[in-house]
Parts: structure tokens; sequence; C-alpha cells
């Protein structure tokens, strides 16, 4: 066997490479897989972007601050001072020197609470003395009862003597004064443990006057005393002795008073609503009430006291803070009662139809809805809107002519200035 012929056997047979061949059929299923890709894809951006859907800006709508104006509804201004109705200024019921005071300012404290000790040692001395005159008084009580006792044995046995003739009748007359001498004594020393027990009440109503308790809950708003320093109930001269602990002030009690001038106090009722403003906080607007139009007037200004009632209570209104009121006309009462559905939306949300009426375009799952709104004042930063949309609502800003109920948009995404 030759050369040639062990090389040919050595070589291994191939398959025919068919991938040219004519007669493979054509995967048409890829190009099938692929139009549906497109088409789908096609599909999701028609719904989502939705060309044809004209593109609007849209805002939310925010719930109004306290500090929303009302001034389009006052009828009356004037200013006054926060006071508080329930205030006092703590004293010892006795005169003494403090030996311990518990309080400070801002401190709250609950009624009956100690606030303040007076030096007692001497009113412990008398308290110690009155027990023990309450004793003697009991000792001889009991002494006058035995001789009360004795006193009418010999009574008794001096009238049986007497009738048996072994006494006479000025021995029995003798017993008989005995014995009430000794019970005429037994009230006698009676009233002297009456007059002691009260003695020994007196001083120890005096020790409790030692210690000053606050008569009703309130907030410490000033300290007047420290310890060392003498304190009595009634005024003293010279400026060495205090006249009281500490000044506290119930802040539940807290209300405006105003002056009103003579010429405009005819428009103000009892009862009638009000905004009050502080000095301290002038964006933040508090609703009040009138409590009473004080039934005198003050000559040297011209003017009458009103009392207000503030329905709000805050740890940021303290005493004798300056205060505005803004006296509410009844339309704007019900805007002030309705706070909590009051709103702020751009000016170019709002279509206006009238004086206080609007149209605002409401964007909910795409859709729009017209509504009609009940317009407030407009601020700085917004039209008020006091009734027709709630706090969180999608509104739409821009042209409103050119949108309609129920029309079917989408949100553009791009800035006003980008849009010019």
């Amino acid at each position: 066997m030759n050369r040639s012929t062990l090389l040919s056997q050595l070589q291994i047979d191939r398959e025919p490479d068919r991938r040219g061949d004519p007669d493979r059929p054509f995967p048409w299923w890829i190009v099938g897989v692929a139009a549906g890709v497109l088409l789908i894809a096609a599909l999701v951006w028609f719904l989502v972007a939705r060309p044809d859907r004209p593109a609007v800006r849209v805002a939310t709508a925010e719930a109004a601050s306290q500090g929303t104006s009302t001034r389009g509804g006052s009828l009356l201004d004037a200013s006054g001072y926060v006071v508080a109705r329930r205030a006092a200024t703590v004293s010892s019921k006795v005169t003494g020197k403090v030996s311990e005071v518990l309080i400070e300012e801002g401190q709250q404290v609950a009624a009956g609470q100690v606030m303040a000790r007076l030096d007692d040692s001497n009113i412990r001395a008398s308290v110690a003395q009155s027990e023990a005159q309450v004793a003697a008084a009991d000792a001889n009580l009991r002494v006058a009862q035995v001789a009360v006792t004795q006193a009418a044995s010999r009574a008794n046995r001096a009238q049986q003597l007497h009738a048996q003739g072994f006494v006479s009748e000025q021995s029995l007359e003798d017993a008989r004064n005995t014995l009430e001498s000794a019970r005429s004594n037994l009230e006698l020393v009676r009233r002297q443990a009456a007059v002691a027990r009260a003695g020994l009440q007196v001083a120890r109503r005096s020790l409790e006057d030692t210690v000053v308790r606050a008569p009703f809950s309130g907030v410490i708003t000033v300290k007047a005393a420290q310890p060392g320093e003498m304190v009595s109930p009634v005024s003293a001269g010279g400026g060495f002795t205090r006249t009281g602990i500490g000044t506290l002030v119930d802040m539940s009690s807290l209300e405006v008073e105003v002056d009103v001038a003579e010429s405009f106090i005819n428009r103000v009722r009892q009862g009638m609503s009000a905004v009050v403003r502080l000095n301290a906080y002038p964006d933040w607007e508090i609703p009040a009430s009138v409590i009473a139009v004080i039934p005198t007037a003050d000559r040297s200004k011209a003017t009458v006291a009103v009392r207000l009632k503030l329905n709000v209570q805050d740890p940021r209104i303290v005493p004798e803070m300056g205060a505005r009121v803004a006296f509410l006309a009844p339309a704007a009462q019900q805007a002030v009662g309705t706070r909590a559905r009051t709103v702020i939306v751009p000016g170019e949300a709002v279509q206006a139809e009238g004086a206080d009426k609007g149209v605002v375009f409401v964007l909910a799952d795409g859709k729009l809805e017209r509504r009609a709104v009940r317009l407030g004042p407009a601020e700085p930063k917004g039209q008020v809107v006091q009734a027709g949309i709630s706090p969180g609502e999608t509104v739409v800003v821009g042209d409103l002519n050119k949108l309609k109920d129920g029309a079917r948009v989408r949100i553009n995404r791009k800035p006003a200035e980008d849009e010019e």
C-alpha cells in the first residue's frame, strides 16, 4: 500500500455546507417577533404620551395658612392687648420670712401646689404650747369630774344620815352646796378645755398659713420673692417687705381687650366674629368672638372697651401682647368658620366670573373637571379659594378658555419658560 492510499484513509468525511443552499426556508418568525415588539412599544407610547391630547401645566392646591387675609370682610379695626381674666399675685396670709421658694418663671403649677414656705419655728413653738395647754385642760377636766363624783356620793350619804337623825340640817346643806360647787367647777373646766382646743386649732392654722399654695392652676409669670426676704399680705413701708411670692396666670382665661372709638361702637355686637393678629405674629390670624361691650366710656380717650374671646389656645399667646382686631362682617364670618377648607392656588388657575365667584379645572386621572368656586382675597402667593376645591387637588394653570369639561389632557413636565 502506497503513501497516497494511506493519506486518503486518514481523511474525515464532512457534510456539505448548506448555508448557502437556496432550498433552505427563511426564518420569518424572527421578523414577526420583532414586528410585534415594535407594535407593542408604539401602542404603549401612544397610550402614555397621547400626542393627540393637549398638554397642560398643573399646580397643587395648598391649604391656606392661618395668616390668610380676611381684611376684605372687616367692618372695623381696633387695637388692644392680650389680658388674663384670671391672674393673681399670690402671697402668704401671715407676715414672715421666706425660707423656701419652689417656683420659677414659666413653671406650670396645679391648684394646691406648694409655691413657697415661710419660717415656721415660732409658730411651731406656739403649736406645741397650745397642745400642752390642751393636755393640761384635759387633766383638769378629769380632776373636776372626780370631784363631782365624790361630792355627789357625800351628798347622798348625808341625805340618808339626815333621814335617820344622825346628821343635822346644816351638815346636809353643806354637802349639797359642795356638790353644786363641784358641778360648777366641772363646767368651768370644760369651757377652759374648749378654749385650749380652739387655741390649738388657731395655732395649727397659722402653721398651715406659712405654706403658700397655688389658688388655681396656671403658669408663673413673675417670681417676686427670694429666701430670706420678708413677705406680708399687707403693704409695708420702706420697700423692704414683699407683698407677694409670685404672679400666677391662668392661660386658659386669656382674652383680648381693645378700645373702640365711640363713633364706631354701634358696629360691634356681642357674639360677632373677629380675627385677632398679634404684633409678635402679624401673619397669624386667630379666630375670636366678642364677649361683651363694656357699658362705660373712657372720657379722656372717647373710647369704649370691648372684650373678645380667643377661640384658639396656643403657648405663643401670652399676656400683655399687643394685638389688632378686625371685626368681621356677616359674610366673612362663614369664611372664618370654614378655614380648614380654604386653599390657595396660583392666580392663573382661576377664571373669575364675578366679585367672589370663579371657575377652576381640576385634573384627576388625566381628565378635566370644571368646578365653580367661591373666591377670597388675592394674596401675594396666590388666589384664596374659600370653597369648591380641597387641599391636595391638582388644578390646571394657564389659558383656561381652551379647556373643556371632561376633556383628556396630559401633563406638561416642561417649565413655563421652556414653552416660550
